[in-house]
């Protein structure tokens, strides 16, 4: 997609939010030409200006992705699309799929995934409800023959550090286990996250492809997350384990979309869903692409912690 030293123009829906961000800081610091979809009315102005003073090119909307004539023209404007909306906007995609769709002009889309790779796992209903909608997605992108890439990015690592460990806590001894504690699951930073994303996204490796981030470093059980925090810490914490049935009924009773989080840590840290399938032909591991590239280890995102300590996220699981 890149050739003579050109670089792809790339536009970023949800650029302010969680993964978002990192994806912009990604794209400016390859060099790409980076535009971000904003509404006049964000409460992330200060993020939208430092993305103005890195270069980015802001587009505001009047409304919920609902001015499609604008949606066109800007999509015109640039060469890959990627999608980072947040949960209750998934379905909005249909909105900028149909703008692509018009504008024609697009090398390659990149919906809002991110997360596990829903075309090969079978959860509990209040997550199956929303994977579902992510793959309607993914089927109308392969119906409408627009040159895509699908992501799965499995656990990011910064927030669910945050959620297990609760390390800025110093004086909290007990940490919570999902089940056993024995289910292997990925994470991954999220700059990183970030960074590898925008990569795919001009790859012409991974077009019509599912890009899956699952180094071998970030291969883990909550049990071997617990122990490397204690090496580093010096700390013994009490495991308190929430056994399986607990956690799906808890997902029973609460409400949507409460119950989402709750299915989610089910299937990831009790049925292990980010490890628990294979490969399909079409699919290919990040980190087997980019030989100069390297994830960030679990160890070394804890010293991050360790050290300099992140403040919690607050909306980052699905």
């Amino acid at each position: 997609m890149e050739k003579n030293g050109s670089k792809s123009k790339i536009l970023i829906f949800g650029g302010t939010g969680y993964i978002g961000n990192h994806m912009v800081k990604g794209s400016l610091k390859l060099g790409h030409p980076t535009y971000v979809i904003s509404r006049p009315n964000s409460t992330k102005t200060d993020l939208l200006h430092h993305f103005q003073s890195l270069g980015a090119i802001i587009f505001n909307l009047q409304g919920n992705l609902d001015e499609h004539e604008k949606l066109v023209s800007v999509i015109k404007e640039v060469d890959v699309v990627i999608s980072a909306v947040a949960l209750p906007q998934v379905l909005d995609q249909f909105k900028i799929l149909e703008a692509i769709k018009v504008a024609g002009n697009i090398k390659r889309f990149l919906p809002s995934d991110f997360g596990v790779e829903e075309d090969k796992i079978s959860v509990l209903p209040p997550f199956e409800a929303f994977l579902n909608k992510k793959r309607k997605i993914r089927r109308a992108i392969e119906e409408a023959s627009i040159p895509y890439t699908f992501v799965s990015a499995n656990c990011f690592a910064s927030y669910f550090v945050n959620y297990l460990l609760h390390p800025s806590d110093p004086k909290d001894d007990e940490i919570t286990v999902y089940g056993s504690g024995e289910a292997k699951f990925v994470m991954n930073y999220e700059e990183d996250i970030g960074l590898y994303t925008i990569k795919v996204a001009t790859d012409p490796r991974t077009c019509n492809r599912t890009v899956i981030y699952k180094p071998s470093t970030n291969i883990l059980t909550q049990l071997d997350l617990i122990s490397k925090w204690e090496a580093k810490t010096g700390r013994n914490f009490k495991k308190i384990h929430i056994p399986e049935e607990e956690v799906v009924a808890l997902s029973q009773k609460l409400p949507e979309p409460e119950n989402i989080p709750v299915a989610i840590l089910h299937s990831v840290f009790i049925k292990g869903v980010t490890t628990n399938y294979d490969f399909s032909e079409n699919d290919v591991e990040a980190s087997t692409l980019y030989p100069d590239l390297k994830f960030t280890t679990v160890d070394e995102v804890l010293d991050v912690f360790l050290h300099d300590p992140p403040k919690p996220a607050s909306a980052a699981f699905a």
